[in-house]
């Protein structure tokens, strides 16, 4: 399962200062822009396949179509799952670094 990991371990030696925090924001905003990106690209493939779907004239366009809707949907779960990982690990990070400022 390790080969799956798409994230670092990291676990905080100090309480977060202003500049972590803004570091942790900063990386939690990009996860949401590559999430978009994802999907956009997901919504691209699907529409690419269904515009090959529809084109009669070209019957070998089929095959190119069924691959694009199953990168579609490839990408979609790629991108969801790399965003999962990614929240979940900054979240992880900052609240371990908050127990430790509270304790």
């Amino acid at each position: 399962m390790d080969l799956l990991r798409f994230g670092r371990d990291f676990k905080p030696d100090d309480e977060v200062i202003l500049r972590d925090y803004l570091a942790i924001e900063r990386t939690r905003l990009a996860n949401e822009r590559t999430l978009l990106s994802y999907i956009r690209s997901s919504l691209y493939l699907l529409l690419g396949g269904i515009a090959f779907l529809q084109l009669e004239g070209f019957p070998n366009f089929k095959y190119l179509s069924l691959l694009s809707l199953v990168f579609s949907a490839l990408f979609f779960v790629i991108g969801v799952y790399r965003f999962v990982l990614l929240k979940r690990s900054l979240k992880h990070l900052f609240y371990n670094s908050e127990n430790k400022n509270n304790s």
